[in-house]
Order: C-alpha cells, then structure tokens, then sequence
C-alpha cells in the first residue's frame, strides 16, 4: 500500500476561528464543505470539523485520515496485517474512503481520490 500523505482531524468548536488560525499558519486558504451536518474546512494537512456534538463524537474515534493511493490495494494490505475494515471502501465527493480498525484499537481513514469504480 502506498501512503500519500497524512491529514490530522481536529474538531473545534470555532470553526471561523480555527480557519483564520490554520490559514494564517499555513498560508493556505480553507477548502470547505459540508458532510452530515458537519462543516468541515480542510487547510493544508488539517482537517477542521465543526458541528453538533453527537455527530463529532463518531468522528472523534478516528485518529487520522491517510491519502493512499488506491484504497481497495489498502483495504488488502489492512486485512492481510490483521486490521479489520469497519466500513467501507465507499464512494465520496472526491473519490473512495474505508474506515479501519487496526490491531491496537487505533481507528485511521484511508482515502484515495479515484473516481468510484
């Protein structure tokens, strides 16, 4: 499996705060957009996420979203290691995405930007 790089989810609960924070920090502009009720802005290698508690808290679980470039060759590479896929691969806005639970109780996205098949 090839990592592409690596993206941190912070949630906040100022996001227009956080945005001018990370964007001044990265001199990078915000890319926003919304999924599930939560407004998400991503700047740089930040993942911004705003919104109701009870959505956040599932997205808390997830310690990191991983750029791989093919994620059905990750979900291989997962299962073959010992981690346990606990949803996906599925399709999103920019491509794919599966949600792993590794060995240790780590829990990682992986993401890759092919067109769902």
């Amino acid at each position: 499996m090839e990592i592409l790089g690596t993206t941190l989810r912070i949630c906040v609960d100022d996001l227009e705060a956080s945005v001018a924070f990370y964007e001044g920090l990265t001199s990078t502009p915000a890319l926003r957009f919304e999924r599930g009720g939560v407004s998400v802005a991503a700047i740089g290698c930040f993942l911004l996420m705003s919104g109701p508690e009870s959505e956040l808290e599932v997205l808390r679980k997830v310690s990191a979203t991983i750029a791989v470039k093919d994620v059905e060759e990750a979900h291989a590479a997962l299962t073959r290691a010992g981690a346990r896929v606990i949803a996906g691969p599925v399709p999103t806005p920019a491509g794919r995405n599966l949600i792993a639970l590794h060995p240790d109780g780590s829990v990682f996205e992986y993401v890759d930007r092919n067109a769902p098949a």
